[in-house]
């Protein structure tokens, strides 16, 4: 399971260096001064593919926090088996599939779907665990 998790943990660092490498010259373009942010609304005249990227970033903070738990969970317990470290690697790409959409051309009804995909495999995870847990 460390596999995946690092492998994602790596996928969010990719994203930052692209949110900012797009941000910080979109900043410099519109003239923004960075000590002079206070509040997310003084990005707002940002383009939308840079928001698209930040907004993915912070996603990548969300619910891969409860996969982390899991796969976590999953290891210590010993329950790392072959369907585990699978349903961990499906999560892993659906989530950066995910990414690859939000970043780059973002078409929302791919996106809802790739996200719906990645929490049904979360959730057999949590159910598999909870299985043997209990």
């Amino acid at each position: 399971m460390f596999q995946p998790m690092l492998s994602l943990i790596i996928w969010t660092c990719v994203v930052w260096c692209l949110m900012y490498a797009t941000r910080l010259p979109a900043m410099h373009r519109a003239g923004i001064d960075a000590r002079a942010i206070k509040r997310k609304e003084d990005l707002d005249s940002l383009p939308i593919p840079v928001k698209q990227i930040a907004d993915n970033y912070n996603h990548l903070h969300e619910q891969p926090t409860v996969f982390y738990a899991l796969a976590l969970m999953t290891q210590v317990a010993g329950l790392s088996d072959s369907t585990n470290v699978s349903l961990a690697w499906t999560y892993v790409g659906l989530r950066v599939v995910h990414s690859i959409v939000q970043c780059f051309f973002n078409y929302v009804p791919l996106r809802f779907g790739l996200f719906v995909l990645s929490s049904v495999t979360l959730f057999a995870i949590v159910g598999r665990l909870a299985t043997a847990i209990y």
